[in-house]
């Protein structure tokens, strides 16, 4: 294919609400070894972008600085050293940034093929909810067929991504939610029950639907806010898994139960971690995950799709909780 000098791609201007993203013009980016380029099809809205738009969440040292951390598309160009992908391969990948653009590279340990069950536009919101779920839950929290999960933000791209596998997966699942059509998803994703937050307190819901044995794993975006409830939510050897401070980064820990009750409390961020440790979870998806893709026993919840040029919709409908599941920017209509 005949590759352009130039792209469109949507950036930053300065630190700010959704208004500072802006249509721009770069240089087309050029793979180094060990990577592809991908000419974008669509590109997948997460909250990390809206916080690195706010200036509270600032790219690694050496990545794009236009905001983007998944997206599906063609393989356009190889880098050297690069052999396990072909141009013309229809690719998703995680990236440390730049998928706001008709043109990004991604390193190639971090492109899975396009699950044949998906279009190119849901196969771009798949790369981070599910690379970030695989970590937290089924590796750093060890969830195993037959326990309980409590999510919450049960609708959001990561709580629909995390209901579907581990439900799919042997496990029961309860989830969170901000309203009764969010908590109504999460029922017909798998969750065998569903709590509306703002009418029923979590722990109360939890303890009474275990028979006060409580969840072996939590999956937490709110933080330090739920930090006490989370605790008295886990059964014994239960372990809960922080991957978001929505609720404050600071919260009050009663070690006697931490100790008493052998818990564990963990934690990740994605996008800051190492190529090899991204590839080896891209493999552990390969191997688990995409099977279940590819006969749509799981699916990305897509809710909406906006042009690349109307970015600025997607960050507001995402940082005023409106989403359910995920949103996406079509950047390029004829692939």
């Amino acid at each position: 294919m005949t590759l352009p000098d130039r792209m469109r791609v949507v950036e930053i201007r300065e630190p700010g609400p959704s208004a500072v993203l802006v249509a721009g013009e770069r240089g087309r980016p050029a793979p180094g070894p060990g990577e592809v380029l991908i000419r974008v099809a669509a590109a997948g809205v997460n909250r990390p972008d809206c916080l690195q738009r706010r200036g509270l969440y600032p790219p690694p040292p050496g990545a794009s600085d236009i905001p983007g951390l998944e997206v599906a598309g063609i393989v356009a160009a190889l880098g050297p050293g690069t052999a396990a992908h072909r141009v013309g391969d229809r690719v998703c990948a995680l990236l440390t940034g730049g998928g706001y653009a008709q043109f990004c590279v991604a390193p190639a340990v971090q492109c899975l093929p396009v699950p044949a069950a998906l279009s190119l536009v849901e196969a771009a919101v798949v790369p981070e909810a599910f690379f970030t779920v695989w970590t937290n839950v089924f590796e750093r929290g060890r969830l195993a067929a037959g326990e309980t999960l409590l999510v919450h933000g049960g609708a959001s791209g990561i709580g629909t991504t995390a209901i579907q596998l581990a439900h799919a997966l042997g496990s029961r699942v309860l989830a969170t939610a901000g309203s009764a059509d969010k908590a109504a998803l999460c029922r017909k994703l798998g969750a065998e029950r569903s709590i509306n937050y703002h009418e029923e307190q979590f722990a109360d819901v939890v303890r009474a639907h275990t028979g006060g044995r409580g969840v072996d794993v939590i999956l937490d975006i709110v933080g330090g806010r739920y930090l006490e409830a989370n605790l008295d939510t886990l059964a014994t050897d239960g372990r809960l898994v922080v991957i978001g401070v929505l609720g404050g980064a600071r919260g009050t820990l009663h070690l006697g139960q931490v100790l008493t009750r052998r818990l564990t409390i963990t934690g990740s961020t994605l996008r800051a971690r190492a190529v090899a440790e991204k590839g080896r979870i891209a493999a552990a998806l390969a191997q688990h995950a995409w099977p279940l893709l590819e006969r749509r026993a799981v699916a990305p919840v897509l809710q909406a799709t906006f042009p690349l040029a109307e970015a600025a919709r997607a960050h507001e409908i995402l940082e005023a909780n409106a989403a359910m599941g995920k949103l996406a920017l079509i950047v390029d209509p004829a692939l």
